[in-house]
């Protein structure tokens, strides 16, 4: 199964890979929103890990557009504590789910498993 981690943060994408490789997945990376669009585009992943606070497109505008051209994506926001009000936000915009950073491994990849079995 494939999954694409989008966020700015070169060391969080690396840790995220290293992280799902292990656990069995394949991984397709993206630096910004815009990158995340267009790899989601590319790659049709099973799932999608999105950071917010990106450059050039936000993950919240990035998830708006992924999942307004696939109804069916299963996007999971991956942030920091105290951007309840962007999650909200992203929620709306079709998020499936939300994980907090720092994360615990096993919470990423049972939000994953959660929502790559409906």
């Amino acid at each position: 199964m494939k999954v694409l981690i989008a966020d700015d943060a070169a060391f969080m994408r690396m840790r995220l890979r290293k992280l799902l490789e292990e656990a069995g997945y394949e991984v397709v990376e993206a630096g910004n929103g815009k990158e995340a669009v267009s790899q989601y585009e590319a790659e049709k992943p099973q799932a999608v890990l999105m950071d917010i606070t990106m450059p050039e497109m936000d993950g919240v505008a990035a998830a708006r557009e992924i999942c307004q051209s696939d109804p069916k994506a299963r996007v999971i926001m991956v942030s920091a504590l105290g951007q309840q009000a962007m999650i909200v936000s992203a929620i709306q915009a079709g998020a499936k789910d939300f994980v907090v950073k720092p994360y615990e491994p096993d919470r990423v990849i049972g939000a994953i498993a959660k929502w790559t079995q409906v």
